[in-house]
């Protein structure tokens, strides 16, 4: 299958209380570290940002798109990123871009496990993450509908297609301590992140 990777970096970053896509984390960015793993194994990759968000410098076959609407949460963005894609790409790998300690073979296997169906969403505990999710091209009519219906929330969008709802037990092998669902909220997450990484605690590294 031909998959692409699709970067959601427009959220408000109101508990953290700067813009997440700029913090550095090493050498990079987190947005830019996350391009970076995503591109190990997908592309093309698309970043959908904010009207008017300023962006880190990124590789030039990224492709930069925005939200047409602003605090329409992930539906939002799923929308344009979905817009932007390749005609040639059938389907995208879909995450935030506060994961630092995403790991790639967590992406290939969700793309494996979509097979047949529309949508192939990580599920914990009967709650979806939609933000770490495989959305087939296919898809963007039901988004389009659900946001003009203002139905918000990922989950109609999933009810409305053929959903692979993928447990924890199934990525035992390629991410056991489900790294790639660590997102970051709060400057405690950022500095435990750090010092998983192995890049210590200080946040202007």
């Amino acid at each position: 299958m031909n998959a692409g990777g699709i970067v959601l970096c427009g959220g408000r970053s109101t508990r953290m209380g700067t813009p997440k896509a700029l913090l550095p984390f090493g050498a990079e960015t987190m947005l830019q570290r996350v391009v970076r793993l995503l591109g190990t194994i997908i592309s093309p990759i698309v970043v959908v940002a904010a009207p008017g968000q300023t962006l880190p410098e990124l590789p030039a076959d990224v492709i930069v798109t925005r939200d047409e609407r602003e605090g329409r949460g992930p539906l939002e963005g799923l929308r344009a990123g979905l817009k932007a894609l390749p005609g040639a790409v059938e389907a995208a790998y879909v995450t935030s871009c506060d994961v630092p300690l995403l790991v790639p073979a967590f992406v290939r296997h969700m793309i494996d496990l979509l097979d047949d169906h529309d949508i192939a969403v990580m599920e914990i505990d009967g709650f979806p993450h939609p933000l770490s999710a495989v959305y087939r091209r296919g898809t963007l009519p039901h988004v389009e509908a659900s946001l003009a219906q203002d139905r918000l929330r990922p989950v109609f969008l999933f009810d409305a297609v053929r959903t692979r709802r993928v447990q924890p037990a199934e990525m035992s092998s390629v991410d056991p301590q489900l790294l790639t669902l660590r997102n970051l909220n709060t400057r405690e997450e950022y500095r435990q992140a750090l010092s998983s990484a192995d890049l210590g605690d200080d946040t202007r590294a």
